[in-house]
């Protein structure tokens, strides 16, 4: 199995800390796939931003059709998160 070097969130600063706390503060504690961006804290911050636009922004999706989609799509690359 790959491995990833990752900051985890005690040792994190800077805008890595502020994204982490806004990930505990949405989920309650900072995922793996989130400390995979760790050492690109601007990856991070972009891709965050990315997700809650589609996930959360104006659609004519319901939230709950995005989830779906994005489950099935998940499903089929085999993909767990």
């Amino acid at each position: 199995m790959p491995w990833i070097r990752v900051i985890e969130p005690d040792a994190a600063t800077g805008t890595l800390k502020k994204e982490y706390d806004a990930a505990i503060k949405r989920a309650g504690r900072v995922y793996k796939i989130i400390k995979l961006f760790s050492l690109n804290p601007s990856a991070l911050r972009g891709t965050m931003s990315l997700y809650m636009t589609l996930m959360h922004g104006r659609s004519v999706l319901s939230r709950a059709q995005r989830e779906m989609i994005a489950v099935v799509v998940s499903q089929y690359n085999g993909c767990h998160y």
